[in-house]
């Protein structure tokens, strides 16, 4: 293989010469500079990223772990991610967990090793990597992605799921609707706590009472919104609407209510969370509470080159409004009207 040596001597010029035409750094004639590409093409000559690497201290590399999850969310932030490392000459690494701690936590080591220039994380508090290892390299900036479980130098980026869960429910109460349900998720992430309490406290202005059975707890995924939805409806008195705190446990929900022969809104409404692109696409489309998936990577990662630019900066906890997105799948209740 080919080193810049090689190119140099061929050239007949210095090694730094040949870096400078390579990285488009400094001026170079373009006599010297066509003799130095003549070579480079003769001689299969390729840059080593490695070396160069070594020598800026910097890999313009991003690490990214999460836990894995048929949740089109997290697909959805990734691209964001991705496409906002693209734009900013770096590149990705993904480590998905497939929910295992071992998994994660050497996943973890082995970005940190490959000297990634900062680390995306966005897990569950309760499969967290070990802050052990995140302390061992204080040098590399870590971003916590809508979850905050270290103390420390990390940078927070979370939605305010409170005031999302309290918008949700107080747009039901403003439809008619008070026999209102929630489809939580789980209870061991903050937001999804967080989302719930929204959904207590307007329950709660609004005078109601939340009935036995009427708060289901799920993971967040399909097959569990499938699952609240059939409970909910096994219940003596049924709910009229639902909230499901996030778009992928509302899609399940929608098919358990297929499944017993009734319709969304007229047999029953729901609303959502996240506002994933599969939401306008249900029949009827998802009234939900949006999150900038696409900004929340965009922050992220400016969030991680601002902290490698600012070393001695205090942490950030950056914290996004989420919008309500009224569609189809929320009528008018019973008490419109009464």
């Amino acid at each position: 293989m080919a080193t810049m040596k090689d190119v140099a001597r061929l050239a007949r010029v210095s090694t730094s010469t040949v870096s400078h035409v390579i990285n488009d750094n400094r001026y170079v004639s373009d006599a010297i500079r066509d003799r130095v590409m003549k070579a480079v093409d003769q001689l299969n000559y390729a840059p080593s990223a490695l070396a160069r690497s070594l020598k800026i201290n910097q890999t313009r590399t991003i690490g990214m772990l999460l836990t894995a999850s048929s949740n089109p969310f997290y697909a959805e932030v990734v691209r964001g991610v991705e496409r906002c490392c693209y734009e900013r000459g770096y590149s990705l690494i993904l480590c998905n967990t497939e929910g295992d701690h071992h998994r994660m936590s050497r996943s973890l080591e082995t970005l940190l090793q490959k000297r990634v220039d900062g680390l995306l994380l966005m897990c569950t508090e309760s499969r967290m990597p070990s802050p052990d290892i995140i302390r061992r390299y204080p040098s590399i900036p870590v971003v916590m992605m809508d979850w905050a479980p270290f103390d420390g130098n990390s940078d927070v980026i979370k939605d305010n799921s409170l005031q999302g869960g309290e918008a949700a429910t107080h747009y039901l109460i403003s439809q008619g609707y008070r026999k209102i349900a929630c489809i939580a998720g789980p209870q061991d992430k903050t937001t999804a706590h967080n989302r719930l309490e929204g959904y207590r406290k307007a329950m709660h202005q609004a005078g109601l009472v939340i009935p036995e059975g009427y708060e289901v707890t799920g993971d967040f995924e399909f097959e569990t919104g499938f699952r609240a939805m059939e409970s909910l409806l096994a219940l003596p008195e049924r709910p009229h609407a639902v909230f499901a705190c996030n778009d992928a446990m509302a899609v399940g929900a929608y098919h358990a209510l297929y499944q017993a022969g009734l319709s969304v809104p007229h047999d029953m409404a729901v609303i959502g969370y996240d506002d994933i692109e599969l939401a306008r696409y249900l029949s009827p489309p998802l009234t939900t509470v949006h999150q900038p998936k696409d900004e929340l990577g965009e922050l992220a990662i400016d969030t991680l080159l601002h902290r490698l630019e600012h070393p001695g900066a205090e942490p950030a906890l950056l914290v996004l409004t989420p919008e309500l997105v009224i569609r189809d799948s929320v009528g008018q209740g019973p008490s419109i009207g009464v």
